[in-house]
């Protein structure tokens, strides 16, 4: 790959991923403070010196930042001066003002304003994953074998990674998922596989194993159903595409998206109790090299990458930690108990924890980047 290749694909594709998704996440916020009558000074893409803007008719000033890593949504009256918030009172403004400043919103409006950068996050990937529905259709693997497990009954038979399972005891099959229905009712019985392999039809017999299906877990284990396992996954360069109409397509979204939701809080999870390890945790660096690949697989492909960073840049959003959105929504419920806002001085070490804390994430997933792409390595080798 030459120089202007990986300019592209690994840093130019990667600022355009990010900043659309930061556009998408910082729109979320204005629209909302809009309709809530709160005056938006200013919409950035982008920290640090500005690089283009202007000022549209409202005197929101829209502009790119010369760090393309973030963005935000500047409010009147949402950051006032710790001098200004002295004894925890907010300084006294005209009542013209007071119609179009954040801080004299109801809780109710500033928590949507708040909650609105991740929901629209959410919205996005619905209607991405929908459209990927739509337009390209929803992948259904074929019946052919990928990737074979060590001692299943699929190795033992001599199957190999690209045969394609044409028949299972003389019924033909197409899709993987009918080659998975009919082995999960032939535990431990011998069938014969037709399949086709270099251009030419050959039928192997094998027995898949009897196992636990461990499908439903809240079924208790000594009760669990038994059923038949090949021990293959199916491979994903066989693929056939189905098309989706507007409402399936959007139910599609819909599960693609909560779905990737529930298996990031998993994931969260098991790192808070142990369970799995950092190694797979990634940052910038990562984000760019996944891009660039995936800009290399075609557009369909970064499409769904997009709208999978959406999910994450959502959920990550909201978990309650200060200078996050989700933090500003742990202040409002708290306010919404007490009756009244936490003082100043509590947000002001709230807010240097949050900061502390994201500073610490980033260097640490910066690093894990460094290491998982052999920077390090490399630097090291340089000295030795």
């Amino acid at each position: 790959m030459n120089i202007l290749d990986f300019t592209w694909y690994y840093i130019i594709v990667f600022l355009i991923v990010l900043s659309v998704l930061i556009f998408v996440h910082e729109w979320g916020h204005y629209w909302v403070a809009k309709r809530a009558g709160v005056r938006i000074e200013t919409f950035s893409i982008g920290f640090g010196p500005e690089i283009i803007g202007w000022t549209d008719a409202v005197n929101t000033r829209w502009k790119i930042g010369a760090i393309p890593l973030g963005g935000y949504v500047k409010m009147f009256g949402m950051d006032a001066d710790d001098d200004e918030q002295e004894n925890g009172e907010i300084p006294e403004i005209s009542d013209e003002d007071k119609k179009v400043s954040f801080q004299y919103k109801t809780l109710a409006q500033r928590s949507a304003i708040v909650a609105a950068g991740p929901v629209v996050n959410f919205i996005f990937a619905i209607i991405v994953f929908a459209g990927l529905a739509m337009f390209q259709g929803t992948a259904n693997p074929l019946a052919v074998v990928g990737k074979i497990f060590p001692g299943s009954a699929a190795e033992a038979s001599g199957l190999k990674s690209g045969d394609k399972i044409l028949r299972i005891d003389g019924q033909e099959i197409v899709l993987f998922e009918e080659l998975r229905d009919i082995i999960r009712q032939r535990g431990g019985v011998t069938v014969q596989l037709t399949l086709l392999r270099d251009g030419a039809e050959l039928t192997v017999p094998a027995t898949p194993k009897t196992v636990s299906d461990d499908s439903d877990e809240t079924v208790d284990t000594a009760n669990r159903p038994k059923i038949g396992l090949l021990g293959v996954r199916p491979h994903l360069d066989f693929v056939q595409y189905e098309r989706q109409d507007p409402f399936t397509a959007i139910w599609v979204g819909t599960q693609q998206t909560a779905g990737l939701a529930w298996n990031i809080l998993e994931y969260v999870g098991d790192l808070i109790s142990g369970n799995r390890g950092t190694d797979d945790l990634g940052g910038p660096l990562r984000i760019a090299q996944i891009s660039g690949e995936m800009a290399q697989g075609g557009i369909s492909q970064l499409i769904f990458l997009m709208a999978m960073l959406s999910v994450n840049l959502g959920l990550i959003n909201l978990f309650p930690i200060p200078m996050l959105d989700g933090g500003h929504l742990a202040f409002y419920l708290a306010e919404a108990l007490r009756g009244r806002p936490l003082g100043p001085k509590v947000q002001e070490y709230g807010f240097r924890f949050g900061l502390v804390l994201v500073l610490s994430l980033v260097v640490f997933v910066t690093w894990n980047d460094l290491v998982h792409l052999r920077v390090i390595e490399f630097i090291a080798n340089l000295f030795t």
